[in-house]
């Protein structure tokens, strides 16, 4: 839940910055992307390539440079739009405390008829857990978690606070739901981290493998979709949006806020770029890397990825190439 929330007055003091067709008193309490932003909202730009999202959006005060010439918008100027956005998330959406307690399940917690709950386990705060869920020795499900019914978590497997989870799902050993995203900014040679206030959500009928993870979102959800599974070994990065009934194989990694379509296939040691979209029923086969966005029903191959014929008379010529020189060398052209 957001914390206190800042005047676009106290935001520009302690950001430095100086405030550009806002009224000062304006109260943000919540920071949010520029196409979801509204009036109590705070957002930021910090790459060109967004600025007409920018122009148009609703946000009560946005976070930019001095040259971003944004019109008529509410700015806030200040040096490093995206240092800016990390300190604000920080004041409005402090991390809350973790809330350790002595037995297995927290007494706030309620799981529902027939759970099962083996040694080792623990159930955190506010946790809702549906009934027969099975959970393995030394499993960890933190506060705020959703669960549902009929799903198995085996030994080792961590939900991070306020993860939710469908019915009917499996986690493997030690794969990690709700981990912090991957997010830093530079500042003056220094990373400094940006806070990862979102969450992930897991749709009915998924299946996560042993040892993958799946980070929560910065602002807002990571999603997996109803029927998805995902091998050992995976990563998806904050804010990805997986979509129903895609299959991913072992050590495949997505980078952040990238989209599936639905029915995708991504083979294994499949890799992608971040903030792009694979069509749906788009397959892309093993150790490609996806640096675009893919049609749907594309077949995709290579480094960087392209059209899988495409990639097939690539490397087809490239077996040719030996007998070709040696030809042009008999023949004294080269």
């Amino acid at each position: 839940m957001p914390g206190p929330s800042l005047t676009a007055l106290e935001l520009a003091q302690r950001l430095e910055g100086t405030l550009q067709g806002c009224p000062p008193d304006r109260v943000l309490t919540r920071v949010l992307p520029l196409d979801e932003a509204g009036e109590g909202d705070l957002s930021f730009l910090s790459n060109p390539k967004y600025r007409a999202k920018a122009h148009e959006s609703a946000a009560g005060l946005i976070l930019a440079d001095a040259g971003a010439d944004l019109g008529d918008r509410p700015v806030l100027v200040v040096k490093n739009p995206y240092w800016a956005f990390a300190q604000a998330v920080g004041w409005l959406y402090p991390e809350p405390e973790p809330e350790f307690h002595d037995g297995p399940v927290h007494p706030a917690a309620r799981l529902g008829e027939g759970v099962r709950l083996g040694y080792g386990a623990t159930v955190g705060a506010r946790t809702v857990i549906g009934a027969r869920t099975r959970i393995h020795p030394g499993v960890h499900i933190a506060e705020d978690c959703v669960v549902g019914e009929d799903c198995e978590f085996f030994p080792g497997a961590v939900l991070y606070r306020g993860t939710r989870v469908g019915d009917r799902v499996r986690v493997h050993a030690n794969a990690v739901l709700g981990s912090d995203g991957f997010g830093y900014v530079p500042v003056q040679g220094v990373h400094r981290k940006i806070p990862q206030v979102g969450w992930v959500e897991v749709g009915d009928d998924v299946e996560i493998g042993a040892a993958s993870t799946v980070d929560r979102g910065a602002l807002g959800p990571t999603r997996v979709g109803a029927g998805t599974k995902i091998d050992n070994l995976c990563q998806i990065a904050h804010n990805v949006q997986v979509g129903e009934h895609c299959v991913m194989a072992s050590m495949t990694g997505i980078s952040g806020s990238t989209t599936l379509g639905h029915h995708v296939t991504l083979a294994g040691k499949v890799g992608t770029a971040g903030h792009i979209h694979i069509g749906n029923g788009a397959i892309c086969t093993g150790n490609c890397m996806v640096g675009k966005d893919v049609p749907d029903g594309a077949m995709m191959s290579g480094h960087l990825a392209r059209p899988h014929r495409d990639w097939l008379e690539a490397q087809a010529a490239l077996g040719r190439l030996p007998g070709v020189l040696r030809t042009l060398k008999q023949k004294g052209i080269l």
